[in-house]
């Protein structure tokens, strides 16, 4: 009888056992669906993973990460837009416009760059797009640090010097990691200067130092902060968001065509939304195209980088595709 005791005793030992170690597989488990929704895979992150990341992030921490330094607000040279907050690129009488939101520390932005660079700068080129940039700074808000606040800045004092595109460019190619805050720091701003032929000069080093534009970067957080956008990059097409259809996003293939389509209708851009024929200065040409973005498109734009997701630590969500982009980190996150 004790023999059979002792082996129930022991049956009963496994079966505990075994309980508790599925039990813990499925509390990983757990832990793991629940982390790859904050994570972005560093080595897939493409043109739908980007359209994927659309929504998995939910706001709910209230930091706004716009940190500005009080005192005037001083628009960078040639902004446009309502309030002067958009930098604009690309030929003021392009029929369509892209508006784009965006973070430099946000790695849901690096992958859209490196993905829909090329294809921009060369309808661009071609005089049938313009782009109107606003800078945003969620990753500060969500993950602490100033880098945002910085290079956006930074990038603004390019403008100043006719640069903008070219370091906005240098600043996605070389983004630290998110949790990184390598952008926070004046002299890595001003090494990369380095790489924009006759960016690095005494008047740049002065207006990077200076925070010139700090204000202006606060500014336009407010105003993507009241324009009710979810994430960064938010970027619309002639006021329609291009990852909408998260099951169809916008391709930079499908960009091209829808692009130079409208380029033929005499009609105009689809959706009327962008003004064609607008100078950069015009204040009422560009409410037409980067402020109709804000306030009355679909707050639905948006790829990755929600302003808060409850942690601080983690970045956003994973998705695959056949286009890697090579980006690493995570989507950012969206305002409160």
């Amino acid at each position: 009888m004790s023999e059979k005791n002792d082996g129930a005793n022991r049956d009963a030992t496994k079966r505990s056992a075994r309980e508790r170690l599925q039990m813990e597989r499925e509390r990983q488990k757990t832990r793991d669906k629940r982390r790859r929704t904050l994570v972005v895979s560093a080595a897939v992150v493409g043109v739908l993973g980007l359209a994927a990341v659309v929504g998995l992030i939910a706001a709910n921490t209230g930091k706004s990460g716009d940190s500005a330094k009080d005192g005037p607000v001083v628009a960078p040279s040639g902004a446009s837009g309502k309030d002067a907050l958009a930098i604009q690129t690309g030929k003021g009488e392009a029929k369509s416009t892209l508006t784009v939101w965006e973070d430099f520390r946000c790695p849901a932005c690096k992958a859209f760059e490196d993905n829909y660079r090329d294809t921009i700068h060369d309808l661009e080129a071609k005089g049938l797009l313009k782009v109107d940039y606003h800078l945003v700074t969620l990753i500060d808000g969500n993950m602490g640090g100033s880098g945002s606040l910085k290079s956006a800045n930074a990038a603004a004092c390019a403008q100043d010097a006719g640069k903008f595109t070219a370091y906005h460019d240098v600043l996605f190619q070389n983004q630290p990691q998110e949790v990184d805050d390598a952008y926070g720091k004046d002299a890595k701003l001003l090494e990369l200067a380095g790489k924009v032929d006759g960016l690095d000069t005494p008047a740049f080093r002065s207006c990077v130092a200076d925070g010139t534009h700090n204000s202006w970067v606060g500014k336009s957080q407010e105003a993507f902060r009241a324009g009710k956008f979810r994430g960064t990059p938010t970027v619309l097409l002639d006021g329609k968001d291009i990852f909408a259809d998260q099951a169809n996003p916008l391709t930079p293939q499908k960009l091209k065509a829808q692009v130079e389509a409208a380029a033929k209708d005499p009609g105009g851009a689809d959706g009327g939304v962008s003004g064609s024929g607008a100078k950069k200065g015009s204040d009422k040409e560009s409410d037409k195209g980067s402020d109709k973005g804000s306030d009355k498109s679909s707050p639905s734009a948006g790829t990755g980088t929600r302003s808060g997701s409850g942690t601080k630590s983690s970045p956003s969500s994973s998705a695959s595709s056949s286009a890697s982009s090579g980006s690493s980190g995570a989507g950012s996150r969206t305002a409160p």
